[in-house]
């Protein structure tokens, strides 16, 4: 695993050890970013299923001014920790320990706002149609925000989601990406 392109481009990056965490290929996560990108001109950036790190990273790398990194285990946080300080740019990251559902009420109450948020989940455990519902209720979108989602490909996320413009769906083997954009619109929760 490295960081592909920007700054920081082939740094090697580690992988979280054992099972629990999937990381995004390098080969998906260059796709990811040809699609949203390449490059970014700033803007603030979520990773809430960060694993590793490695997605955050590429897109501090490719020009987001900031990211924050969530992860509910120890062992991620710990290669989050390792994977950031590679960049030698720790400043440019905030991570965080907690799962999804207190990170997201940790943002509401600072008043976050996000311009890329990653969503990357456990495939058992996806929920994101209601995650951005959440996300669009408790204001945590910039108007234009892109919400990037890996799933598995057997999973198909709504083409229509209120507040959200639907822009790609794609395969890459047993992997899925849907690209949304938000449209800053604010949905009462």
């Amino acid at each position: 695993m490295r960081i592909i392109s920007g700054e920081f481009g082939g740094r090697r990056l580690k992988a979280v050890p054992g099972q629990a965490t999937r990381p995004t290929t390098d080969k998906v996560k260059e796709a990811i970013f040809n699609m949203i990108g390449p490059y970014f001109s700033g803007g603030r950036g979520l990773d809430l299923f960060a694993g590793s790190g490695g997605l955050g990273i590429e897109a501090i790398s490719r020009g987001l001014d900031s990211m924050v990194l969530v992860d509910r285990q120890y062992a991620a946080i710990k290669v989050i920790k390792d994977n950031v300080a590679t960049t030698k740019a720790a400043d440019r990251f905030q991570v965080i320990k907690a799962n999804a559902d207190r990170a997201i009420q940790q943002f509401a109450a600072a008043g976050e706002k996000f311009d890329l948020v990653l969503l990357d989940p456990p495939y058992r455990a996806q929920q994101i149609a209601a995650e951005l519902t959440t996300f669009a209720a408790q204001k945590l979108l910039a108007p234009g925000a892109t919400i990037v989602c890996e799933t598995s490909s057997e999973t198909v996320l709504p083409e229509a989601l209120a507040g959200f413009t639907h822009l790609r769906r794609q395969t890459y083997g047993t992997t899925a990406i849907t690209i949304y954009q938000y449209g800053g619109i604010d949905i009462d929760s």
